[in-house]
């Protein structure tokens, strides 16, 4: 699994995340995802195109660090997502946490409204 973090402005940061969000992958990033999503000002926009696959393990990741994010007052918010990821997100209920958006603009705008 792999995670890349980059500032898109002084409010919102974006995480990219690739590989397989499974036990071997979301213990590969759990510490520096939690870190990155728990600890950044303001918003936090997920990249997940390149995921290929999410467990119930990597949902626990996404829906702890949100939740994180709403105690700082902060948002978390998803885009990008692959068919199989999004099913798999949206049958566990996790799509009404955490928005989740087509792409990287209509993600900044859903943050923004």
């Amino acid at each position: 699994m792999e995670l890349a973090y980059d500032e898109l402005s002084a409010q919102t940061k974006r995480i990219t995340l690739a590989g397989r969000l499974d036990l071997k992958g979301a213990g590969e990033i759990e510490q520096r995802f939690t870190t990155l999503a728990g600890n950044a000002a303001g918003d936090v926009i997920v990249d997940m195109k390149e995921v290929e696959f999410i467990a119930s393990i990597g949902m626990r990741l996404l829906l702890t660090s949100a939740k994180a994010k709403a105690r700082q007052g902060g948002r978390m918010a998803l885009y990008g997502l692959r068919p199989i990821v999004k099913e798999a997100l949206e049958m566990a209920g996790i799509d009404s946490l955490v928005p989740m958006f087509a792409d990287e603009a209509a993600a900044l705008a859903g943050l923004s409204a």
